[in-house]
């Protein structure tokens, strides 16, 4: 069967680790507001450095974020921030760090306006790559292009997520919500 040409051309411990998210996550819609910051959260700690080192410290991440809740993240005081930078589970960037815990913030604050972090999404979808990264950037910290089309396309607000002759592919489309569909 042939996938998505990235997982073909992989081998070992690094195909085990994407197969997985490929399989399950990569693409498909998401439904609820602390998985979407984890996404948004976990793509912009891979700048700079692989998905695979990502995925293999995902556990740690949630563990380190209170599994991503977004009222506690935006809650974190000075010694949670240096908690997290002290903690090899996850990536110690002070940048990144700080990022997260100014985007919870940012987060409650569209939750309150649009009920919910994917209401905001869904109220600003459909836009090209660049009209989302422009957007991105005016709200959030740490959100360069790659970042936010990786996110978008990974949440399935962007195309691009798998080959068409992908099996998934299909999966994917079919468990996309109508709206999405523009």
């Amino acid at each position: 069967m042939s996938y998505c040409r990235a997982i073909n051309n992989m081998k070992g411990d690094e195909l085990t680790v994407h197969k997985i998210y490929h399989d399950t996550q990569y693409g498909f819609p998401i439904e609820e507001d602390n998985e979407l910051f984890c996404r948004l959260i976990l793509e912009i700690n891979q700048a700079g450095l692989s998905w695979t080192t990502i995925l293999k410290k995902q556990d740690g991440f949630r563990k380190a974020y209170h599994n991503f809740n977004i009222k506690k993240v935006a809650a974190y005081k000075d010694k949670d921030i240096q908690r997290l930078l002290n903690d090899a589970g996850i990536i110690r960037n002070r940048l990144k760090v700080h990022a997260a815990v100014e985007n919870a913030k940012t987060i409650l604050g569209l939750q309150k306006e649009f009920g919910s972090f994917k209401n905001w999404l869904a109220h600003h979808h459909p836009k090209t790559k660049e009209e989302w990264t422009k957007l991105f950037r005016k709200i959030f910290r740490f959100t360069g292009g790659e970042i936010v089309n990786e996110f978008l396309m990974s949440a399935g607000y962007l195309p691009g997520a798998h080959d068409e002759n992908c099996p998934v592919h299909k999966k994917v489309l079919k468990a996309k919500p109508k709206w999405n569909e523009k």
